[in-house]
């Protein structure tokens, strides 16, 4: 139980690191998908 810190915080910062680059990468997706006309997508 003396690491359960370094544990837990080694768990943060990996999850907030992947939240934080999906948050990214989904404001990236958004931000190109304005660019493209609506011809050419194919979703809507």
């Amino acid at each position: 139980m003396e690491d359960a810190g370094f544990v837990i915080g080694s768990y943060v910062v990996v999850f907030g690191g992947i939240a934080a680059y999906a948050a990214t990468m989904i404001s990236r997706a958004r931000r190109l998908a304005r660019r493209v006309p609506d011809a050419d997508k194919p979703w809507t």
